[in-house]
């Protein structure tokens, strides 16, 4: 393993988090909460004190980045600056504990949106735009923000863009690396720049704008208000509701659109299996809770809403679904384990995970009926490779191990069988919001902190696909040259 150049890459992003820390520095002092503002001044000269220090002890180094180094760069750096990003919660006292203030730094990074806080509108300006920002910093990947401003990028940062970037495939738009960066970012500014305008068009103030395009935009789900989205006009939560949609899609389709490939866009398998399955969830809803809404259309606006916020794993919320029909909850739990696209700021499975592993099962029946056959799977209208096919299967093995295992560690708690498993699929899928002590209308505030910190891991596994936080924590690796 090049320890030098993972150590080196670490400071870099450490110092861009300082850099970052400057505009909620700058939204406190604009909103005169200078106590705020010196809990992220001071949070800003030891990020930066910390990567100056890592930069100059490893400025001689080889570039070379081999895949493990990939994993390494994107676990630890992940962990370092949430440990960072929590310390102006901290310090300024607006959540007194460092374990919740971590917990809700790492929901706001792996865009989780779980939280610990009661009382939201009662956070400094600062402190809760801080909070959302880190929706929109993680919702791309921090790494990849970074890779498209820095220089000295080489072809071998890939390792990275595939360690951050969630889905089974991950590829280069265009030849270099750094570009890919740039256009991934430049799409995901301007898609949110565009649901800003539409939100404040709709009479949203600018700030409550900001903070929800944020979160839509990381498909994170934190909120400046204690009732979510409840307390918005219709046209503002229909705006989100679609923006958390479009956020779920897979990034590189809106690149064949710019460019203007739009059949090969739109004969994307993903792509459709992703509206029907949001379509029908929302359909069924829809019908289920006609009697509760008192009418179709409050109806349909909720529940697609709803439908759209839990299968994006946003986590924003209209109404207290926990209240809801039985057939309504169901549905719900299940859109938390199916997930976005892949490539999208969403978590979850992924649709093309989901779509790869019933068409393994479907072909391991027919060879089971027909032992000669000889069948392969097709996904994007091309024959999916073997090792992808296996690399699924593995995946999703090693993800019900992991669910389970945590799951296990925090069923001591009690808050019942609801609880702790909707806590942990909500955690683990990126979502925020579960069931029962943990629903919409409630939080975390009430677990202890060993599962705090056990479910803020299991945000970062599901965030960054449990592979890199796995081979961070492998001694075998560390001591491999």
């Amino acid at each position: 393993m090049n320890v030098k150049a993972v150590l080196n890459t670490l400071g870099k992003m450490t110092v861009a988090e300082a850099a970052l820390l400057l505009l909620p520095l700058g939204v406190s002092l604009g909103y005169a909460e200078f106590h705020a503002a010196s809990a992220f001044a001071v949070t800003v000269m030891l990020a930066a004190a910390i990567g100056g220090i890592l930069i100059c002890f490893t400025r001689r180094h080889s570039n070379v980045i081999f895949a493990r180094d990939g994993f390494m760069i994107v676990a630890w750096v992940w962990i370092l600056i949430s440990l960072i990003g929590a310390l102006p919660f901290r310090i300024s006292g607006a959540i007194p504990s460092y374990v919740d203030a971590f917990f809700e730094t790492v929901s706001g990074f792996t865009t989780t949106g779980a939280s610990i806080l009661s009382d939201i509108e009662s956070m400094p300006k600062g402190m809760l735009f801080w909070r959302s920002f880190t929706h929109f910093i993680g919702g791309m990947g921090f790494l990849v923000f970074v890779m498209a401003i820095i220089p000295n990028i080489t072809d071998r940062s890939i390792h990275i863009l595939k360690a951050e970037v969630p889905g089974p495939v991950v590829g280069k738009l265009v030849p270099r690396i750094k570009d890919t960066a740039k256009i991934l970012y430049l799409i995901y500014i301007a898609i949110t720049l565009l649901e800003i305008v539409m939100l404040i068009c709709g009479g949203m103030p600018v700030f409550d704008s900001v903070v929800h395009s944020f979160g839509s935009a990381g498909t994170g789900g934190f909120s400046s208000k204690n009732t979510s989205i409840a307390g918005y006009s219709p046209y503002c939560q229909w705006v989100i509701g679609v923006f958390m949609l479009l956020f779920g899609v897979n990034f590189n389709i809106y690149y064949l659109l710019f460019i203007k490939k739009f059949k090969d866009a739109l004969k994307s398998t993903e792509l459709w299996c992703y509206i029907s399955i949001m379509l029908a969830g929302t359909a069924v809803i829809t019908y289920n809770n006609i009697a509760v809404f008192g009418g179709f259309s409050e109806s349909l606006r909720h529940s697609f809403f709803q439908a759209s916020s839990i299968m994006t794993t946003t986590g924003y919320s209209t109404a207290n679904f926990d209240t809801w029909a039985g057939l309504s909850k169901s549905i719900l739990f299940i859109l938390m384990f199916i997930g976005a696209c892949a490539g999208s700021t969403g978590g979850g499975l992924k649709v093309s995970r989901v779509i790869i592993l019933f068409k393994t099962v479907s072909r391991e029946i027919r060879r089971l009926l027909n032992p000669r056959s000889v069948k392969v799977v097709h996904f994007e209208g091309k024959k999916a490779d073997e090792s992808t096919v296996s690399g699924v299967s593995q995946y999703f093995a090693i993800y019900i191990i992991c669910f389970v295992t945590a799951f296990l560690l925090i069923s001591f708690e009690p808050f019942g069988l609801e609880s702790n498993i909707s806590a942990t699929a909500a955690c683990y899928n990126n979502i925020g919001p579960g069931f029962g002590a943990v629903g919409p209308a409630m939080n975390y505030a009430g677990y202890t902190a060993f599962s705090k910190i056990v479910l803020a891991f299991s945000m970062l596994l599901g965030r960054l696909e449990i592979f890199p936080i796995i081979i961070a924590f492998s001694p075998s690796l560390i001591k491999n040259k």
